[in-house]
C-alpha cells in the first residue's frame, strides 16, 4: 500500500472503529447523543453498503462516575467498577437506541484480558462475534471493567481494538480519538512537531513519536495507539488514527480530513500466529546472543544453545518474549519447555537435551512453526528516510 494506493472505507468489508470516552461522554452533562447519532449515521451508512462494523466503545467508567456524581481525578479501584457496572447499562442503551433509528441491532459484548490471551477463550469470543455479523447486528465491544483489576485488564481501548481487529480478520481499524494522527513529536510541546499523513511500517523511530495520555477521560495516548498499530498490521490490517471532535467523523474521513494511515504488513502472519504476535503479557522472557538472534532472522527455530538468560515462570506452550542481549523484543513465541526445565539446557546444544533431562525432549526451544518475528534486523528503515526527506 502507498499513498496513492489508499483504502476507502466503503472499500471494506469489515471495520473495527474504536471510540475513546471524551468523545462521548462530557464529563458534567454525561452522554453526548448527538454525536452519538451521527457517528450511528456513518456506520448505517457503510453497513448499507455492505460493510461489516464493529465498534468498540469506551466510556462506561466515563458515563458511570457522572451518573453516580463522583468527584474528579483518579478514582479507587471499587469506585472504578461501580462506575463500570452502572456506565455499562446507560452506555448499551445508548448505543442500541442509536443504531435502532437505522433498524440496526446492537449485541454489547465485555471482554477481559483473559478473553483474548488465552487460547480457547479467544475462540469462543470470536464465535460470538461472527454469529452477531452473520445475524447483521453491530457487535458493541468493551473491557469488563466491573472485574477487571490492574493486574488483569488491557487498561486501554487501543490495544483492545486492535486484537478484536485480529480476532475478526478486519481489514481496517479506525481508531477516534481527539487527536488527528501521528505527529513527530507531541504538537502541544513542541511547535515544530510535523504531521506524518502515511506510515508505511511500525519502526523504532516511529515509536519513539510516541506521547502521553491527553485527556482524563482517557487513560491511552499515543504510545498504546502505536501499541495497537503493532498488533494490526502485523495481521494485515491497516489503521487510521483521526479527531473524533467533528461530527460524522467516518464521512469526513472519506471526504478527506487529516488523517494518519498506517500500512497493513505485505506478509502479515497466520491467524494462529496473529494471536501469538498479539498476546499483551507473555508468561515469560528469552534473552538470547547474536548468533541466535540471526539465525531467528533467517527463518530458524531458536534452539537451547543461544538462550543467554531466561525470566519467568512459564508452562511450555505459554507465549514467551524473546529479546537480543540489549533489551529489544525480537520475536515471540510459544515455550517448547517449562522454565525449571528451559533453564536447565539453555546454552546446551541439542544434543545434550536427553542426558540433563532424562528424556528425548524438543531439539528448538522455540519452534519457527510457532514464533513470529516482531522486529525488524535493521533499526534504520526507509520509514526513518522518508521522515527526514
Amino acid at each position: 500500500m502507498t499513498t496513492n494506493e489508499r483504502l476507502g472505507l466503503e472499500d471494506c468489508r469489515r471495520i473495527v472503529i474504536k471510540i475513546g470516552s471524551a468523545l462521548l461522554v462530557d464529563r458534567k452533562t454525561g452522554l453526548k447523543k448527538a454525536w452519538l447519532e451521527a457517528m450511528c449515521d456513518d456506520i448505517a451508512q457503510l453497513a448499507a453498503k455492505g460493510v461489516e462494523v464493529l465498534v468498540v466503545s469506551s466510556g462506561a467508567i466515563a458515563m458511570g462516575r457522572t451518573v453516580l456524581d463522583l468527584p474528579s481525578g483518579a478514582l479507587k479501584l471499587e469506585e472504578s467498577q461501580a462506575a463500570a457496572a452502572v456506565g455499562q447499562i446507560s452506555l448499551a442503551r445508548a448505543w442500541s437506541e442509536s443504531l435502532s433509528r437505522h433498524d440496526i441491532v446492537a449485541g454489547q459484548i465485555l471482554l477481559t484480558l483473559g478473553d483474548t490471551e488465552e487460547r480457547r477463550r479467544y475462540l469462543n469470543a470470536r464465535a460470538t462475534i461472527s454469529q452477531l455479523m452473520k445475524l447483521k447486528a453491530i457487535p458493541v465491544i468493551n473491557e469488563n471493567d466491573t472485574v477487571a483489576t490492574s493486574e488483569i485488564r488491557y487498561g486501554d481501548n487501543d490495544r483492545l481494538a486492535a486484537r478484536v481487529a485480529t480476532m475478526v480478520g478486519a481489514d481496517m481499524l479506525v481508531l477516534l480519538s481527539d487527536i488527528d494522527g501521528l505527529y513527530t513529536a507531541p504538537p502541544h510541546l513542541d511547535p515544530e512537531a510535523r504531521f506524518l499523513d502515511f506510515i508505511p511500517a511500525i519502526t523504532p523511530e516511529i515509536e519513539a513519536m510516541a506521547g502521553g495520555a491527553a485527556s482524563e477521560l482517557s487513560r491511552g495516548g499515543m504510545r498504546t495507539k502505536i501499541d495497537a498499530g503493532k498488533i494490526a498490521t502485523s495481521a494485515g490490517c491497516a489503521m487510521i488514527i483521526a479527531s473524533g471532535k467533528v461530527y460524522n467523523p467516518l464521512a469526513s474521513i472519506a471526504k478527506g480530513v487529516r488523517h494518519s494511515l498506517f500500512a497493513p504488513s505485505p506478509e502479515p502472519v497466520t491467524a494462529r500466529k496473529t494471536w501469538i504476535a498479539g498476546q499483551l503479557l507473555p508468561a515469560g522472557r528469552l534473552v538470547i546472543d547474536e548468533g541466535a538472534e540471526r539465525a531467528l532472522h533467517t527463518g530458524k527455530s531458536l534452539l537451547p544453545a543461544g538462550v543467554r538468560d531466561i525470566e519467568g515462570d512459564f508452562s511450555r506452550g505459554d507465549t514467551v518474549a524473546i529479546l537480543s542481549l540489549d533489551g529489544r523484543e525480537i520475536a515471540r513465541g510459544l515455550a517448547g519447555y517449562d522454565a525449571q526445565e528451559a533453564r536447565q539446557i539453555a546454552g546446551k546444544k541439542s544434543a545434550e537435551i536427553a542426558d540433563i533431562l532424562g528424556y528425548s525432549g524438543r531439539a528448538a526451544m522455540v519452534h519457527r512453526d510457532d514464533m513470529v518475528m516482531t522486529a525488524t534486523r535493521q533499526t534504520r528503515s526507509k520509514t526513518k528516510d522518508k521522515i527526514d526527506a
